[in-house]
């Protein structure tokens, strides 16, 4: 058996992988390290002392040689082991021991941890020492200085020279435990335990060998909810594993990272990584940085990062700051570094964390977290019931009051023992033997659990077991007889990390309580949906919005977005087919139970904050566990060594014995039967993920990039190589981007895509609004990749000031007082070129200067990808087959000019008239107020706040003059912004005399399509808005062309739109005016039943208008007798009356169908068309108005015509203002 194969004998299974010695090679001498170097440039590095310089650091010996499942990366451990290189020291400097941990992802997302013991050893090569002297020398000579004078005893602490005849050299040396699993507690005290062992004057009881072999070969991974107990040099270390039904294994302090943030500071860094926002990390400290990225994911249960995480970002590697795809990375900050000469690629979707300072900068457009206020207070209550400070900064400390510091994490949480467990660690005496596996049985018991959640509902409990639990608690054990104060301490710090963690986790567990209901499966088998997967709805994004609280929505609807969501329904899709992803089962398990003790019920659709309710029962948990040791490991023992080996010179740790580290046990059988059971499992996973190869490689693609960019390449660092890698990123964008403008495209073409088959017809503004601040930031990603030179916070922004056109755009945006950041003005301009369908030719015409593209980009960058750049643009090009008003609802508040044209019928009418004409330009936003137009004028243009979408215009003059007849064929309004053009048909006569004797009238807008001649590729498939009725309408229904069942049908579809109106969500139901007033409007289709049978044409031989038949119904009504009536009769009779009276007595000259109109409005509003309908029907007047065919004389006609009006008493109607002015009622 060779030294590899036996190292890997069963390392699926064992503690630590691998142990390594990293530090200076005494063979090769002093070589500079130009990557460490990265953050100054190299001859900045020069110009430093040469105790101050970066050197190349070698791993000096692994043991063993090679693991199979886990292949030993030199180049990546050694630079992740001393990311700063050697270092240097002199007697005078501070040499205190250092720690830090590390994570190396793979590119199939397993991660790897290591934990690493930094020290200074004396340098005895003498030609090291005399290598430094010479670089001293040399230094002071081109500085001009001579070596300093030999430091005294009371100089400073550290030294600025080195001279070999009286200074001691150092340098750092370093010892890294290599694991599968994140047990840094452990790892951190094995190895100042093994440090030690080296330094002080007592030798160790055994060979140092002997305690390497031990973790390396003779220490399993604990079992799933079971603890380990094995051994160190001088004292025991007590780890544990999570059962399978409990949160994951986090053995990072999340006391420290609170204490290094602040809890607001934590909480927002934590929403912007589950909105998938890029994230830097900034500290001095390695650790401080895993520390805040380790707790961060941490608590993200049960989603998990998918995109690249890089804790400690190698000096190698910062061009992977370049990425544009969201990461989560940590950069060590160098020594009084100011934040403002950090010059990062870009910053538009950055989250900035500076840790030392306590300090965060947040993205743009950034959503808070929901029920933000009562989460921060939740979490500040739990800290402070540990005595621990909730302000950044303050160091936390344990609840007796004895200092914490950041070297002392707590210990995670482990979860319940499973009964199979138990029975394989009958060996054990420190278990409580028959009444613990019953109380264990009873637990596990899912009838019993039922009942005792039954109980619990009702008040009652079952006061055996409860009795029999306590009676356990209460029970001496093998491990509490030693109770320690720093184990008090380790106890309070695990139940803090715990109950930190379930606070979170329950936010997650009310939010998506019913998630599973909005999961769409609807392949039949998994081939077949990972061979459709792109192109399926997997869930349902609306009706799940839709159910929630509206609070809740800014942060929902962008979150649903993210690639961690997606994943999270994909494995809730494919649990169906296969066995369920760990973090998905323990979740859906928790909301079972949830739904067991009926917490959601009371809480649906409610924005009530509900506090965590298992606080108290999570922290009994880990205290029991921790009191309860359930296997022991073999100690560490006399190995096979020849007579002399396992020596060693006190204060240097020494090369080990290769021979014997490098071979493992022949068979490895651990003394547990459970340590053997876990190892076949991990085998048979092993061997389940490698059959499953083709299926991860499905379901990555159709996901996006995939998990090969999770972290950059650290053992190849050559030019191919980062050639590569870049362009994986190319293709990432591009294939960003087609699905992005898919998505977008296909929710909102609406039936279109319906009758396309890509899902469903509908699309919130909210959703609208969520993808559109997606594809901003996907703009800002492409414009930063490859950027040579950084200017300003938005490179988009940035090459448009460049570019030097588009002046007006870009002056209306910067002259926008409410955006005062480039990021800012960058996606307004954005949205503007959107909403005029003009953002795939703007962008293509800014690209057009190659050679200002090659200035300001770098060769790999996206925008000089040619193939892949035009393939960009068209798919930005199709978004020009839709409507967005991207810009006008968003910037709500700024000043926009509006130019308004009236166009007359000039061969009808004169062109000019003698009156005083006004206008009045309303919108959903609001309204312009009545503006006169001077005389003789058709044009003119205002500034107004933004209106919105236009509505309606008032169109008017006030009768003077011998001219005062004016028949307008149109109204034209445009947004001088946004280039959208309103047409507001008329075709009818302003005047007294003529027409209707209207003097103004309210016109229904359409949006118009933009001009061929302007841009041919603008064309926009989107039905327009409903035009106000024209004199075309008014020809037709008069001379009654459609027949009753196209006016019933007419109505009927009137009606059904005003209900549909009011069931989309309050932001997005658009302008009922359209509804209630427009060419296919309510008052259109009734118009037309009201005519139909008319005898007007050819009785009274002039035009009589419907309005006077409600006048004529109205006279006789007063006129009548009121005794022939019943009371509610007459009530109806008396509201139909003073309607009729307050319209014609406004003020405003509307004319008699501007009146009927109001009429049906109003009665619409207040719910009386139905009731006044049988009042028009019985009048006399009808017979003589009405031939005896008219729908109106026909009872069951009229009948049906009420019970479809009734339809509406449901709804709140409100008018605008434009319609109702003038009347009081």
């Amino acid at each position: 058996m060779s030294a590899g194969s036996a190292g890997s004998a069963a390392a699926p299974c064992r503690f630590a992988h691998y142990f390594v010695i990293c530090g200076i090679d005494t063979e090769t001498g002093l070589e500079p390290d130009q990557l460490s170097s990265a953050l100054c440039t190299w001859t900045a590095n020069l110009e430093q002392s040469p105790l101050k310089r970066t050197f190349r650091s070698k791993v000096l010996a692994r043991y063993p040689e090679n693991v199979e499942y886990n292949p030993f990366d030199q180049n990546a451990v050694n630079m992740l082991c001393m990311p700063k290189g050697l270092s240097f020291r002199t007697q005078a400097d501070p040499r205190d021991p250092q720690f830090h941990s590390f994570i190396i992802t793979k590119e199939d997302g397993s991660r790897t941890y290591g934990f690493v013991h930094t020290f200074y050893e004396e340098v005895t090569s003498p030609h090291i020492c005399s290598a430094m002297q010479t670089l001293y020398q040399m230094h002071n000579a081109a500085h001009g200085t001579a070596n300093p004078p030999p430091p005294s005893s009371s100089s400073s602490s550290s030294s600025s020279s080195y001279d070999s005849s009286r200074d001691t050299l150092y340098v750092s040396k370093a010892l890294c435990l290599i694991t599968p699993m994140p047990y840094m507690q452990a790892c951190r005290s094995y190895l100042a335990q093994l440090h030690k062992a080296a330094t002080v004057k007592t030798a160790p009881p055994l060979p140092l060998e002997s305690y390497v072999y031990n973790i390396l070969y003779e220490v399993p991974l604990p079992a799933p909810g079971r603890s380990l107990k094995f051994y160190a040099v001088y004292e025991a270390i007590v780890c544990q594993r999570p059962g399978l039904g409990e949160l994951p294994l986090a053995d990072f302090s999340l006391a420290e990272a609170f204490s290094l943030l602040g809890i607001e500071n934590l909480v927002q860094v934590f929403t912007c990584t589950l909105l998938e926002m890029q994230i830097l990390l900034y500290s001095q400290d390695y650790q401080r940085l895993m520390t805040v990225a380790e707790g961060i994911t941490t608590l993200l249960f049960p989603f998990q990062w998918q995109h690249v995480y890089v804790p400690i970002l190698p000096a190698s590697l910062l061009h992977f700051l370049d990425a544009p795809v969201p990461y989560l990375m940590g950069l060590q900050s160098k020594d009084g570094s100011d934040r403002s000469k950090l010059e990062l690629p870009q910053e538009a979707n950055l989250c900035f964390v500076d840790i030392d300072n306590h300090s965060i900068e947040l993205p743009e457009d950034f959503p808070q977290f929901p029920n933000k206020t009562e989460f921060i207070q939740e979490l500040s209550d739990v800290l402070h019931s540990f005595a621990i400070s909730a302000n950044a900064g303050a160091p936390p400390h344990c609840p007796s009051g004895s200092p914490n510091t950041p070297s002392t994490p707590p210990k995670e949480k482990t979860g319940p023992f499973a009964l199979l467990q138990l029975e394989d660690d009958g060996r054990n005496g420190n278990l409580i033997g028959e009444e613990l596996a019953t109380l264990e049985l009873l637990q596990g018991n899912s009838t019993l659990e039922r009942l005792q959640a039954l109980t619990k509902r009702t008040g009652v409990t079952v006061a055996q077991i409860e009795a029999l639990r306590d009676r356990i608690k209460s029970q001496p054990t093998a491990e509490n007889e030693s109770w320690t104060p720093s184990f008090e301490e380790e106890l309070a710090h695990a139940k803090l990390n715990v109950q930190l963690r379930e606070v979170f986790a329950n936010r997650f567990t009310t939010m998506f309580a019913d998630y599973d209901a909005f999961v769409i499966q609807s392949a039949p088998d998994l081939e077949s949906w990972l061979t459709n997967r792109e192109q399926m709805h997997n869930f349902d994004k609306a009706s799940f919005l839709s159910d929630q609280p509206e609070p809740y929505l800014p942060f929902l609807s962008h979150f649903i977005e993210t690639q961690m969501f997606a994943t999270f329904i994909d494995n809730k899709i494919m649990s169906q087919w296969e066995e369920k992803e760990p973090l998905l089962r323990v979740f859906d398990a928790r909301l079972k139970k949830s739904h067991l003790y009926n917490i959601r019920a009371t809480s649906l659709r409610s924005s009530n904050y509900q506090r965590c309710s298992t606080l108290k029962e999570t922290a009994q948990a880990v205290e029991q566990k921790l009191l309860r040791i359930n296997h022991r490991a073999v100690r560490p023992h006399l190995l096979d060594m020849k007579i002399g080996q396992g020596k060693y010179e006190q204060g240097f740790f020494p090369k080990l014995q290769r021979d014997v580290l490098n071979t493992g046990p022949p068979l490895n059988k651990w003394p547990q039967r459970t340590a053997t059971a876990q190892c076949r499992k991990d085998w048979n996973i092993q061997r389940i993920d490698n059959d499953n190869d083709l299926k991860e490689r499905h379901v990555q693609d159709a996901r996006g990039l995939g998990k090969n960019l999770r972290q950059p390449k650290l053992s190849d660092l050559s030019p191919a190589v980062i050639a590569q890698t870049n362009w994986k990123f190319v293709e990432g964008l591009l294939k960003e981007c087609r699905m992005k403008t898919k998505r977008m495209l296909v929710e909102k073409m609406g039936r279109e895509a319906v009758e396309l088959g890509h899902g469903e017809a509908n699309i919130t503004g909210l959703e609208e609004n969520t993808l559109i601040a997606s594809l901003c930031d996907l703009l800002e990603r492409i414009w930063s990749h490859g950027l040579q030179v950084k200017q300003g916070k938005s490179a988009l922004w940035s090459h448009l000031l460049h570019y030097q056109a588009f002046e007006d755009k870009l002056e209306h945006i910067q002259s926008m007082p409410e955006i005062k950041t480039d990021v800012g003005r960058a996606r307004a301009w954005i949205r503007l070129s959107l909403e005029r369908k003009l953002l795939s030719q703007h962008l293509k015409q800014l690209l057009t200067r190659q050679a200002l593209t090659r200035k300001l980009y770098k060769r790999y960058a996206f925008l000089r990808c040619e193939e892949e750049k035009e393939q960009f643009l068209f798919h930005l090009l199709s978004l020009n087959a839709v409507d967005y008003f991207c810009f006008t609802s968003v910037f709500t508040t700024i000043m926009i000019p509006y130019r308004v044209v009236i166009i007359p019928i000039k061969k009808l009418s004169n062109a000019m008239t003698t009156s005083n004409p006004w206008v009045c330009v309303s919108g959903e936003l609001g309204d312009s107020g009545t503006m006169q137009i001077p005389k003789n004028v058709l044009e003119m243009t205002f500034d107004c706040q933004n209106l919105g979408r236009l509505t309606t215009v008032q169109l008017g003059h006030d009768n003077a003059g011998l001219l005062a007849k004016w028949l307008v064929d149109c109204v034209m309004v445009r947004n001088e912004i946004t280039g959208h053009i309103y047409r507001f048909p008329c075709g009818r006569w302003l005047g007294k005399g003529v027409d209707d004797g209207s003097l103004e009238r309210v016109l229904i807008g359409e949006l118009v399509e933009p001009c061929a001649e302007e841009d041919c590729g603008r064309g926009c498939r989107t039905p327009p808005q409903l035009c106000s009725p024209s004199q075309t309408r008014r020809i037709s229904v008069t001379s009654m062309s459609r027949g009753l069942t196209q006016i019933q049908e007419a109505i009927g579809e009137a009606v059904n739109c005003i209900i549909k109106h009011f069931h989309k969500p309050e932001k997005e139901r658009g302008s009922l005016t359209v509804l209630l007033c427009g060419e296919n409007g309510l008052v259109a289709a009734l118009e037309q039943f009201f005519h139909h049978g008319f005898k007007s044409a050819w009785l009274f031989q002039k035009t009589v208008f419907v309005w006077d038949f409600v006048e004529k119904v109205v006279a006789y009504m007063v006129s009548a007798d009121p005794q022939e009536t019943t009371e509610l009769l007459a009530m109806t009779w008396q509201s139909l009356c003073r309607y009729v009276n307050a319209i014609n007595s406004t003020p405003r000259n509307i004319g008699k169908d501007g009146k009927f109109q109001l009429l049906v409005c109003l009665g619409a509003r207040d719910h009386l068309m139905a009731e006044w309908l049988p009042l028009l029907v019985g009048s006399p007047v009808t017979p003589r108005m009405y031939e005896d065919a008219a729908p109106l004389r026909d009872h069951t006609t009229v009948g049906t015509l009420i019970g479809v009006l009734e339809t509406l008493h449901d709804f709140p109607i409100t008018l605008e203002a434009s319609l109702v002015k003038g009347v009081n009622l």
